[in-house]
């Protein structure tokens, strides 16, 4: 199966990510992670970008070992991955697309 490349907007800045899942579903796990930069933004007032992902990314990863470790497992495990993977790339200082 081929992956899709889907333009997702995160903190204002396109990014062009391949998915061979569906699109909708990768759209809103972009939302929730842009949401979560917003509010890690706002509560820790760091404006740089690679702080603000690196937060968010450890704000995350704090929410997935509480659900492995509690016993919870996300209803949507391919979902989540999907954010993981998109955290990652968000990091790893993948190229706006203007």
């Amino acid at each position: 199966m081929e992956r899709e490349l889907i333009a997702i907007r995160i903190r204002g800045q396109e990014y062009r990510v391949r998915n061979d899942g569906d699109a909708e579903s990768l759209q809103r796990i972009a939302g929730y992670l842009n949401e979560t930069m917003a509010q890690v933004e706002e509560r820790t007032g760091t404006i740089d970008s690679l702080g603000v992902a690196t937060l968010t990314a450890l704000n995350l990863a704090r929410e997935l070992v509480e659900l492995r470790e509690g016993g919870g497992v996300p209803a949507d495990t391919g979902r989540l991955q999907q954010l993981i993977e998109l955290a990652e790339t968000a990091l790893e200082g993948a190229a706006p697309v203007a």
